[in-house]
């Protein structure tokens, strides 16, 4: 029963951070003289058209693998706020590795994943061992790790990635990539193709599941993350866990850029969809870091970015939508810390009447 109990304070964190998010997106909208219940009967029914449906699913795909990435970190308490720089770089860099070579389809799409991972883990490795070994913290290595890569990547593009201009042609982006690194969309439609790489993503999802909760290797990351101190006295060498985990999360952040790149844009270019680590951000907080509650949060995002689309020839400012997730992050942080202390309440008082009742065993007994 206590268990349970437990279960439930969690997920009310998510569910009362998009109540509160719902109550002041109204008062934002009220706010401007627009009428709450019909601008949200608006988005509703844009919302739910097909082709909104699978534009929402093409969205939830890279903020997926980016909550992943992010979650990975979280759940040993490290705030890998980089992966927006991991994930640019990778896909900047497995783009021109993809145009440049010429290999069978599959090989070829899983080359370009492999650079894509290892781009990304290597620059999130960089925050790791600076962790480790200069003691520099995670959020401020991954922060500056983001302006680098940005700048980085703009000065590669520009200057040695760039495909040759044709005539006058203004689209600064890397060489296409041939069939043969593409993906072929999973369900064509009249309006938006339904990418394929969703099936990797659901894999990947499997895959962290099954690295974090089902494995030694979970066992002690999610070990350091709740009790370090103990995780070390059992044997768990903290610095080591430090950079294996950043590596991995920098890998699977090389990955957000994926969906776009082999069924969409075929290159890298200044197009390239931008904020996407930051939102797996958010997407993780509302997920509780789990990929099933990370999948459910990249569905939701992804249907608000969509159905909020129409807001603008409403003549509604789809700034409201920013507010909202602003809302939404802030809500679930405050939630989470709110629930950590009950549970950590709860759990010295269950602790405490079982010291009594072990004690209450204990002395007639002695007598």
């Amino acid at each position: 029963m206590r268990r349970w109990r437990t279960r439930l304070l969690w997920l009310l964190v998510p569910v009362s951070a998009l109540a509160l998010a719902f109550l002041v997106s109204s008062i934002a909208l009220a706010a401007i003289g627009a009428s709450p219940p019909e601008a949200f009967r608006s988005m509703l029914r844009y919302g739910i058209r097909p082709t909104s449906l699978v534009s929402m699913a093409n969205r939830a795909v890279p903020l997926y693998v980016a909550g992943l990435a992010v979650a990975i970190g979280f759940k040993m308490n490290l705030f890998n706020i980089g992966v927006e720089g991991q994930y640019r770089i990778a896909a900047l860099l497995s783009a021109a590795v993809g145009a440049a070579v010429a290999l069978p389809p599959v090989l070829h799409v899983a080359l370009i994943m492999l650079v894509a991972m290892a781009v990304g883990a290597a620059w999130a490795g960089i925050a790791g061992v600076l962790k480790v070994k200069r003691g520099v913290h995670e959020v401020v290595a991954t922060i500056m790790l983001n302006f680098v890569a940005t700048g980085l990547g703009a000065y590669l593009l520009a200057n040695h990635l760039r495909k040759p201009r044709v005539g006058s042609e203004l689209l600064i982006a890397t060489r296409p990539i041939p069939p043969s690194g593409q993906l072929p969309p999973l369900l064509v439609t009249a309006g938006e193709d339904l990418r394929s790489f969703i099936l990797i993503a659901a894999v990947l999802g499997v895959l962290v599941y099954v690295l974090v909760w089902r494995t030694r290797f979970g066992y002690d990351l999610r070990a350091s993350g709740i009790n370090p101190t103990a995780a070390q006295a059992s044997g768990v060498d903290p610095n080591r866990m430090i950079v294996t985990t950043m590596l991995i999360s920098g890998a699977m952040a090389g990955l957000i850029g994926m969906s776009d790149l082999f069924g969409y844009f075929h290159a890298y270019t200044l197009d390239f969809p931008t904020g996407l680590g930051f939102d797996g951000i958010a997407v993780a907080l509302v997920g509780l870091n789990h990929p099933v509650g990370i999948a459910v949060a990249a569905l939701l995002f992804g249907w608000v970015d969509r159905a909020a689309q129409i807001l603008d020839l409403e003549g509604i400012p789809k700034e409201v939508i920013v507010i909202t997730k602003g809302v939404i992050i802030l809500s679930v942080v405050v939630a989470y810390e709110v629930v950590r202390r009950l549970v950590q309440v709860a759990e010295v008082k269950a602790a405490a009447e079982e010291t009594r009742r072990l004690e209450a065993e204990r002395e007639p007994a002695a007598v």
